[in-house]
């Protein structure tokens, strides 16, 4: 018999220190009103002494003491990260590690923001093929990648993470998925960049490491692409949308998108205004939060989307029965 994958717990750690557009005005040319009127955002939590692997290995330890089970169970730890402590070891192997996972395989995964979206799509092929528990964690430490004299990225990016534990179950809960990318606009969003460099090399190429970013290009991909893909996996899946649950990158995409699907706007969940854009980690952040607040309940069979979108260009959607 098939096993399918079914979310039973939720969790999300955010960094102590909240630094709000305010405290950006001191150190940049901007303002609250010049950041909120255009993003929504109010908020960020910065890290000031965790990395991003401190990050996952609090929201893993907060998904083993929920459910109850110990971290020898798990089968895999799958990280979406684009700001990993290192290149290697990776973020997953330092969870695995620290939580004493031995069983587990682990692996991070870069897709920028769907980066969440899409290691959920690996960890039910995973259940499906005979894995029974899983972490799937989304981390990101964003303020050690942005230059923070750019205020066209600086105000946007927050750190924290969140994830799910993924359960083998007999009811199938991924009902209808969409990933996808497109190399052809890689270079709208880049970050990290690293040079050719040894006794070999003529010259080594000059170009920044900071997070850069075609802001109007992202913005047109969210509203026309991303909402394309959303509407054609709701189509498919013939169910009736409970709430939306997209990357948190700016209250105006969400706006726009909630007027493309014909979709009432409340029913799209938000909470960028307190954490600013966690890239991988904002919609399982979300999830947390909505699911702490009781307007969603793991095993209430409540249809979701779950929608994440960026650098890659990457974008992946799924309705999922919570």
């Amino acid at each position: 018999m098939t096993n399918f994958g079914a979310i039973t717990a939720t969790a999300s750690y955010t960094p102590e220190k909240i630094v709000t557009n305010d405290q950006l005005a001191e150190i940049m040319a901007t303002s609250d009103e010049w950041i909120y009127s255009r993003t929504g955002i109010k908020n960020r939590h910065i890290a000031t002494i965790e990395n991003t692997s401190d990050l996952c290995m609090k929201v893993a330890s907060q998904l083993l003491e929920k459910a109850q089970i110990e971290a020898s169970q798990l089968d895999f730890i799958l990280v979406a990260t684009m700001t990993p402590d290192y290149n290697c070891p990776s973020v997953a192997c330092l969870v695995q590690g620290a939580i004493g996972a031995k069983n587990a395989l682990a692996f991070d995964l870069s897709a920028a923001c769907a980066g969440f979206v899409y290691a959920l799509s690996i960890g039910e092929k995973l259940i499906q093929t005979g894995s029974k528990k899983g972490l799937i964690i989304g981390g990101e430490v964003f303020s050690k990648a942005i230059d923070w004299q750019d205020r066209t990225t600086a105000v946007l990016f927050g750190d924290g993470a969140g994830g799910v534990l993924l359960e083998a179950s007999s009811t199938k809960h991924l009902l209808k998925e969409k990933i996808q990318a497109d190399g052809t606009r890689a270079m709208s969003l880049t970050s990290g960049y690293e040079a050719v460099k040894n006794p070999y090399v003529e010259k080594v190429a000059n170009k920044s490491s900071y997070l850069q970013m075609a802001g109007r290009d992202i913005f047109d991909f969210a509203t026309r692409d991303v909402s394309q893909s959303i509407t054609e996996v709701v189509l498919e899946s013939e169910e009736t949308i409970d709430y939306y649950l997209l990357h948190q990158a700016n209250s105006r995409i969400l706006d726009k998108m909630a007027r493309k699907l014909k979709t009432p706007r409340e029913k799209f969940l938000q909470n960028m205004d307190q954490y600013g854009n966690t890239s991988a980690a904002s919609i399982p952040i979300l999830l947390d939060e909505q699911v702490g607040k009781g307007t969603l309940t793991l095993g209430s069979h409540q249809k979701v989307v779950f929608s994440g979108f960026g650098g890659g260009l990457t974008w992946a959607t799924m309705v999922y029965n919570l």
